[in-house]
């Protein structure tokens, strides 16, 4: 084992968040650590297929390769976008304690869920979001919205912040027509009270830097919300600059694994000191569950598939959401698994799900997915 540990990431703001995570702890345990940025086939795909990246694990595998190569002693993920089936000569040598794992409604006013009206326009780039939110509201539209947390964020402010400038520069342009006008036109406007208190500079110079990043972005999509992972807001401490309304766990269950990390490598040395120093026994019961379950169904990120687990003293308190992929259809159910069995009994209530339908929901599913699939690489073929 080397003296200084080389951690390989993804170059996201998020994955660096997330790595430096890591960090941080090694460092209490007197480990150096060298971070090393590697772009991913993830970071390379065109969006049209950036959904079926969970199964194929193109998120990760350039950073495990990286350990594999001997160039990197550990790589950190998101968890979720870890492939449940094992690499060989690579192990998850830690999974640190999780943080919040639920979904969460962004809007620019705050409006929530089911006041939103019909018609409106929600974002995600998650299938399960997706036939969630279809389930919850049918009468909603759900648009794909793609990039980091940063960016979508930007795409759902950007259509209010542009108008709202808009009407600002008009307003201003008003006022000074009226100051070069004639006395007759200034006396009609005397008593008139100015629209905004602050004038276009001052406003712009009030707005974060990513409010003002959202004044320049092009509008393709106008967003009236988005759900996303309320971990992923925390961890880019934009939390408590927007608007949220964290959405009810037993309708929006969330994706295995969501809101935890996980630290692979492949050296003894180094497996056992990652573990030593970050693994939080309790979040690997839970995120061992929800694996296990999701392994078991098969459906990786090809359908829509929630999986919630939480060890409640002797049991493990597991929630289960397999649905079609426009929510219209679903296999749903949640159990209380004894917490010294719990990986057997993990996979007997994936059993008992398969058998109750959510097999089929599944294969659907992956047809359906392979034919939007074909149909992108057909339309990718006549662009060229």
């Amino acid at each position: 084992m080397t003296e200084t540990l080389r951690l390989a990431t993804r170059g996201s703001d998020l994955a660096l968040r997330q790595a430096a995570t890591v960090r941080e702890a090694l460092s209490g345990r007197r480990r150096d650590v060298e971070v090393r940025e590697v772009e991913t086939r993830g970071d390379q795909i065109p969006d049209e297929l950036i959904h079926r990246l969970g199964k194929t694990g193109a998120f990760v595998r350039a950073l495990d390769e990286e350990v594999m190569d001997g160039d990197a002693d550990l790589a950190v993920h998101s968890l979720k976008d870890v492939p449940t089936e094992d690499a060989d000569d690579l192990v998850v040598a830690a999974v640190p304690e999780r943080a919040a794992a639920g979904d969460v409604l962004v809007t620019p006013d705050g409006t929530a869920l089911e006041d939103l009206p019909p018609g409106s326009t929600v974002g995600t780039a998650s299938l399960r979001r997706t036939a969630q939110i279809l389930a919850a509201r049918p009468d909603l539209e759900v648009e794909p919205v793609r990039g980091n947390v940063d960016t979508r964020i930007e795409k759902l402010l950007a259509p209010g912040l542009q108008a709202e400038h808009e009407e600002r520069l008009i307003a201003s342009d008003d006022d000074r027509v009226v100051e070069e006008g004639t006395d007759e036109e200034e006396g009609d406007d005397e008593d008139a009270e100015d629209e905004f208190e602050m004038s276009v500079d001052e406003w712009f110079d009030s707005l974060s830097d990513l409010e003002r990043s959202a004044m320049e972005r092009e509008v393709d999509v106008e967003y009236d919300a988005l759900v996303l992972a309320e971990a992923g807001l925390r961890r880019s401490d934009l939390f408590y600059d927007l608007e949220t309304q964290q959405l009810p766990r037993e309708e929006f269950v969330p994706a295995a694994g969501q809101g935890a990390i996980a630290v692979t490598a492949s050296d003894p040395d180094v497996v056992e000191t990652v573990r030593r120093a970050l693994d939080h026994p309790r979040t690997r019961v839970e995120t061992t569950v929800e694996r296990t379950i999701l392994s078991e169904l098969g459906g990786g990120c090809v359908a829509p598939i929630g999986i919630h687990a939480m060890v409640q003293g002797q049991y493990v308190h597991t929630s289960v959401r397999v649905l079609s992929q426009d929510g219209t259809e679903e296999v749903a159910d949640t159990r209380d698994l004894d917490a010294e069995r719990y990986a057997s009994e993990a996979k007997s209530f994936a059993a008992d799900l398969a058998d109750r339908g959510a097999k089929e929901l599944i294969q659907e599913a992956r047809r359906e997915e392979d034919e939007e699939i074909e149909d992108v690489a057909v339309a990718t073929d006549d662009d060229e």
